[in-house]
Parts: structure tokens; C-alpha cells; sequence
């Protein structure tokens, strides 16, 4: 099977491991991107209308090379993956392009799509069409349980202190990382013990599973998100989570113990605290299986299928 993938941001982790799981299923997978520039974040662009519309007649001759369908990533890509009529076309939406600014443009395309991919329940019922619901996938032999010594040794943390991972930039607003330190101080006056908040970022991927296996709760004070990776990456190490009620996280966390999900800070309080006062493993990984990279790339090969 040949696939053509537009994409607006080729270097998003959780796009380049989509391919990889793709390609380990024996999938081509060609990828191509819109002409200009893209920032870091991987839902901000700098490209202008006018580099998308220059996308279009790309996209169109890209598509007579040989391939059985087009994978559109990204709602913006979705009018260039229609501009050509003889290949099936199945979209994937990421959170964004669906919620946000350009979310009437993702909606109407989406009609004329064979299929739709969403990550997220709630993406599902935004998008009011029949749609096909599958989560970003988690490497799950990266991230894996680890000694909590050795993780904390090779991090330089505090072996005696209790550990709170915020993988979030300070500066990302809607990460909210000023409730977090309200969380953390407050759950920490009910431990008996150091509490440290290790507020992680801007690390190689390749290390994220040692801070997790250093940690004794991830907290998630997010006020949206749509498939948080960070919380799926802890379910794998079976490290607690601690999380405000966004995305997919009470479905993901449905049945993990231990594990909060509120909205309400005195809860969030209260679940950490618990974790902190008696550090144990939570259950997650057994749950985390569901979304491994390999079983997303079978469910995406599924919906190729199902098109062609």
C-alpha cells in the first residue's frame, strides 16, 4: 500500500511515529509539506493563504505518482488532499484544527472525506460525522517501568524527596502551571516529606521516560487538551496521574489505579496527596497497551483498508 501523507508540521513527534508504526506494518508512506515555514509548536503556523493555496497544485501532481490513496494531517491540508479526485482521501484531525480558529474548514471537508480520523471522544462529538476514533499512540518499549533509584540517580534528583513531574513549559498558558504550584504546595502540607515540583521540558524524547521513572506522580493542570501523550507515556511507566478533566484523560485513566481526574482543586489536592504520602506504581501500562504505536498503526491500516 502507497500513501501520500500531506502535513502541515512534518516534524511533529506523534506524526513521524505515526509513519514509523505505518511503515512497520509494511505501508509506504510519502510525506510532503506545504511550501514556507512552521514554527516549534506543532498547532501554530506561520504559513500564509497564500503558501497553502500554492500547495494545491503540488499536492495534485504529487498524487499522480503511484499511490492508492491520500492521508491529509492536519485540517489545513484537507482542501489540497480534495483538489485531486481519483484517490481516496481519509483525514486525520489533531485537536486544533477541529476546536479551534479554522474548525468550520475541517468540518466541511470532512463531509467529502472517504474517512476521518478524530483522537478523541469529544473531537467526535464536535465533529457531529461518522468518524473513526484512535489516540495518538505511545511508544510503550521507551516508556517502561524503571527502578525509581537508578532514574533518580541518573537525573540528579533528590533520592529521599517526593517528585512531581510538570512536562510542560512554564510559559504555556494553557498548561497552567501557577495551579500546579498551588496543587503542589498544598498537597505537600499533608506529606510527611520533601515535596519537589520538577517542572521538565525541552529534553530529548529519548530521555522523558527516566523523569517519569524519577517521579512519583505526573500532574496535568491543563484547562484543554486533546490527547495528552504525557499522561499515556505515565500510564506506560505506571506512574500515577494526577489530572485536570480534559481530552481523553478520564477515558484513558477509566479503571488505572491510582489516579485522579477533577477539575475541582481540592480533589486534585487530595489525589496527589495521596500518592506523595504512600508512593506506589499505579496499574497503567496493562491499560496503556491499547494504545501502543503498534495498535494505532493497525487501526489506521484498518480505516486505509476500508477505503480502498
Amino acid at each position: 500500500m502507497n500513501v501520500l501523507n500531506l502535513v502541515s508540521n512534518a516534524d511533529a513527534r506523534f506524526f513521524e511515529q505515526q509513519t514509523a508504526a505505518l511503515e512497520a506494518r509494511g505501508v509506504d508512506c510519502e510525506v510532503t509539506t506545504p511550501p514556507g515555514d512552521h514554527r516549534a509548536r506543532e498547532d501554530v503556523t506561520e504559513r500564509s493563504p497564500a503558501d497553502y493555496l500554492r500547495f494545491v497544485p503540488l499536492a495534485v501532481r504529487e498524487s499522480l505518482d503511484g499511490y492508492d490513496l491520500v492521508h491529509a494531517n492536519y485540517g489545513l491540508t484537507a482542501p489540497m488532499a480534495l483538489a485531486q479526485v481519483r484517490l481516496p482521501v481519509v483525514l486525520s484531525l489533531w485537536g486544533t484544527d477541529l476546536m479551534g480558529e479554522y474548525g468550520w474548514l475541517s468540518k466541511a471537508c470532512a463531509r467529502f472525506c472517504d474517512a476521518v480520523i478524530v483522537m478523541t471522544d469529544e473531537m467526535a462529538r464536535e465533529l457531529e460525522a461518522p468518524c473513526y476514533v484512535i489516540p495518538h499512540g505511545v511508544d510503550t518499549d521507551r516508556f517502561a517501568p524503571e527502578p525509581t533509584a537508578a532514574a533518580r540517580e541518573a537525573v540528579g534528583w533528590d533520592r529521599d524527596a517526593r517528585h512531581v513531574l510538570f512536562p510542560y513549559p512554564p510559559s504555556d498558558d494553557v498548561k497552567d502551571l501557577p495551579r500546579a504550584e498551588r496543587v503542589v504546595e498544598r498537597a505537600s502540607d499533608r506529606v510527611d516529606a520533601p515535596v519537589e515540583l520538577q517542572v521538565v521540558y525541552g529534553v530529548p524524547h529519548a530521555e522523558v521516560a527516566t523523569y517519569m521513572n524519577a517521579a512519583d506522580a505526573l500532574l496535568l493542570t491543563s484547562k484543554r487538551e486533546g490527547s495528552p501523550n504525557a499522561v499515556k507515556e505515565a500510564m506506560s511507566c505506571n506512574l500515577p496521574v494526577v489530572s485536570t478533566d480534559v481530552g481523553d484523560v478520564r477515558e484513558r485513566l477509566d479503571g488505572v489505579s491510582p489516579a485522579t481526574v477533577s477539575d475541582a482543586d481540592e480533589e486534585l489536592i487530595a489525589g496527589l496527596a495521596d500518592v506523595l504520602a504512600n508512593p506506589r506504581p499505579s496499574d497503567g501500562r496493562a491499560a496503556a497497551r491499547e494504545i501502543s504505536l503498534e495498535r494505532m498503526g493497525e487501526r489506521i491500516e484498518t480505516v486505509y483498508e476500508s477505503v480502498l
